[in-house]
């Protein structure tokens, strides 16, 4: 029980990492909080900073979602049959530390990349057809928020389809309703076609 409410902090303390805001400074660009969508995650920092810090900062927020699920695999096999959802708590805490950051006074990004590192770990295949999905949807359209929406709507059913645990595709329901919750702005945008291309 120790490990597991330990890695459920370390999980919140490392998903409150804002690593669009990081990335930004440490390539000397300016604070995303402040231009484009004022969004920490991966597409406004590609828009502000470039390629390749939109890459690292999509890679660091993935790696915020995958590594403490991952050790949750690993040390968290004491718990037997409570294995699963403490794997997905710890998960989940990743997810809500992006999303509501300690260290930012709990605003922080939209949890798309956070959510996919979680998944990535707990159901490879799912998370493989949902980033070829994501790829497909804004190279067609040309617009982020439209891929990141339609995987979160598309998680659970993704989840089902290539996992057979009834606690993952719970947590992914859970995830996917707080990515559509916290994409709401760019529903509405995109409803009335302003929602920007890149």
């Amino acid at each position: 029980m120790t490990y597991f409410l330990g890695l459920v902090l370390l999980a919140y303390l490392l998903g409150s990492i804002p690593t669009g805001l990081v990335v930004a400074h440490l390539m000397h660009g300016p604070d995303p909080r402040t231009l484009g969508s004022r969004n920490l995650g991966a597409a406004n920092v590609y828009r502000l900073l470039g390629r390749n810090a939109g890459v690292f900062t999509f890679l660091g927020d993935v790696l915020k979602g995958g590594l403490p699920v991952f050790l949750g695999l690993f040390w968290l096999t004491g718990l037997g049959a409570w294995q699963e959802a403490a794997v997905s708590l710890v998960g989940a805490a990743a997810v809500l530390g992006h999303d509501f950051p300690v260290y930012l006074g709990f605003r922080g990004g939209k949890g798309v990349a956070t959510s996919f590192g979680v998944i990535a770990v707990l159901a490879p295949l799912a998370a493989l057809n949902l980033f070829l999905v994501y790829l497909l949807t804004v190279f067609y359209s040309r617009i982020f928020s439209a891929g990141a929406l339609i995987c979160a709507w598309l998680l659970p059913l993704a989840v089902g389809l290539f996992s057979p645990s009834k606690t993952y595709l719970l947590l992914a329901g859970a995830l996917s309703g707080l990515a559509l919750l916290r994409h709401r702005e760019n529903l509405e945008r995109l409803a009335k076609g302003e929602e920007p291309h890149f």
